[in-house]
C-alpha cells in the first residue's frame, strides 16, 4: 500500500486505480491495510479506490464525534473533486458513512455497510474498560473475528497500544459516546440511496440483527450474509467479500463503465 499512499494539504490517503470512485471509511481500530483485499481487486475492475485517514485521534476533542467525521468526509471528496461517489464503511466507518449521506445526500450514489454501528448501542461501549490486561484485550481483539488467528500478534499489540495510550483511550470513549448520541433509527426510513449491507453471521459486535434491522428501516438496501466471518468481514473473507460487493454493484448498476 505504502507507494499509493499520498499525503496533501490536511489530507493522507491511499489511491489507486481509475474509474468511478469508491471512498473506504475504515472503523475505531482499523487501520488502510484492513482494506488491501477490497482495494487491490477494485482497483483493476474500473475504480478508483481512495481511503483517507479519518482524525479519529487527532482532531482536537470537541471534534471527536460522528457528525464531525462526516464533515471531514464531505471536505475530502470535494477537495478530491469527486461528484458523488460510492461510500464503503466498517464498523464505526460505517456509520459516518450513513451520517454523511444523511447530511450530504447529493454527494452518494451508493452505499456499502459491513459491521456497522449507528444502531445498535453496545457496539464499541463496553469494549475498553480493562487498560494494561494485555490478556482482556487479545480476547476483546479475538472476538472481532470468527476465527481468532486472523487477531495477529500485531494486531493484538496495535489494540494494547492504543488502549494503553491515555488520550486515544479518552478519545476512544467520546467516540463510543457519540455513536450512541447519533443513533440512525429515525434516518435510516428516509434515506433512499441504494445500500449493499455485507454481514458476517458471527459478528459478536455487531450481532446479526442489527444487520436485519439496517435492512428493515433503509428504504433501497440489499442483504447478504457471509458465513464463519465476524466483524470485519473484508479482512476475514476478503475473496466472497469482493464477489458480494461485485454482485451487488452489477446488479445497481453502479458498476464501472
Amino acid at each position: 500500500m505504502e507507494k499509493n499512499y499520498k499525503k496533501e494539504g490536511k489530507y493522507s490517503y491511499y489511491e489507486a486505480g481509475e474509474g468511478t470512485p469508491i471512498v473506504i471509511l475504515h472503523g475505531l481500530m482499523g487501520g488502510l491495510s484492513n482494506f488491501d483485499a477490497v482495494a487491490s481487486y477494485f482497483s483493476e475492475k474500473g475504480y478508483k479506490i481512495v481511503i483517507p485517514d479519518l482524525p479519529i485521534y487527532t482532531q482536537n476533542i470537541l471534534k471527536t464525534n460522528v457528525k464531525n467525521f462526516a464533515k471531514y468526509v464531505k471536505d475530502f471528496i470535494t477537495f478530491k473533486g469527486f461528484e458523488r461517489v460510492i461510500l464503503l464503511g466498517n464498523s464505526l466507518g460505517g456509520h459516518i458513512a450513513l451520517y454523511h449521506t444523511k447530511m450530504y445526500p447529493e454527494k452518494v450514489a451508493g452505499l456499502v455497510i459491513t459491521g456497522s454501528s449507528g444502531l445498535y448501542e453496545s457496539a464499541m461501549g463496553d469494549s475498553y474498560p480493562k487498560r494494561g490486561d494485555y490478556e482482556y484485550i487479545k480476547k476483546k481483539a479475538e472476538d472481532v473475528f470468527y476465527d481468532p488467528k486472523v487477531a495477529t500478534p500485531e494486531l493484538i499489540d496495535e489494540v494494547y497500544a492504543s488502549v494503553n495510550d491515555r488520550i486515544k483511550l479518552i478519545k476512544t470513549l467520546t467516540i463510543a459516546k457519540s455513536a450512541i448520541r447519533h443513533n440512525m433509527a429515525k434516518d435510516l426510513p428516509k434515506m433512499h440511496v441504494q445500500t449493499c449491507i455485507i454481514w458476517g453471521k458471527n459478528d459478536k459486535v455487531t450481532p446479526p440483527d442489527v444487520a436485519e434491522e439496517f435492512n428493515k428501516l433503509l428504504p433501497n438496501s440489499t442483504l447478504y450474509w457471509i458465513d464463519k466471518c465476524g466483524h470485519a468481514a473484508m479482512m476475514e473473507q476478503p475473496e466472497e467479500f469482493n464477489r458480494l460487493l461485485e454482485e451487488w454493484l452489477t446488479h445497481t448498476h453502479l458498476k464501472a463503465h
